[in-house]
């Protein structure tokens, strides 16, 4: 997977489309990842011990990585990632303007 923690990406589809964060969690097996403040979900909570009030809770879920599109830091576009070899050392670049991410 060419999206990795701490990546900022913006979302092409769903309810959040448009919006764009920071990469939290990334779930290699399934190919999902976790973005903060996206594909938030309520759930309801019950009272664990008597007096206590029930909640209901905003909780991130994963999203495909797949519906995603990351955004370089220096030109500040939403760009496909590649990758070049500088000696032994394997970097991702910004298709679109060349730079290291």
């Amino acid at each position: 997977m060419k999206i990795r923690k701490n990546d900022t990406v913006k979302i092409l589809v769903g309810k959040d489309k448009g919006k764009s964060g920071k990469v939290v969690k990334v779930f290699l097996k399934s190919g999902k990842i976790l973005v903060e403040n996206i594909n938030l979900f309520k759930k309801h909570i019950r009272p664990k011990r008597a007096g206590e009030k029930g909640q209901i809770v905003e909780i991130p879920k994963p999203i495909y990585a797949s519906k995603t599109a990351l955004i370089c830091h220096s030109c500040g576009k939403t760009t496909r990632i590649g990758c070049r070899f500088e000696g032994k050392i394997k970097t991702r670049i910004c298709k679109k303007c060349q730079a290291k991410i």
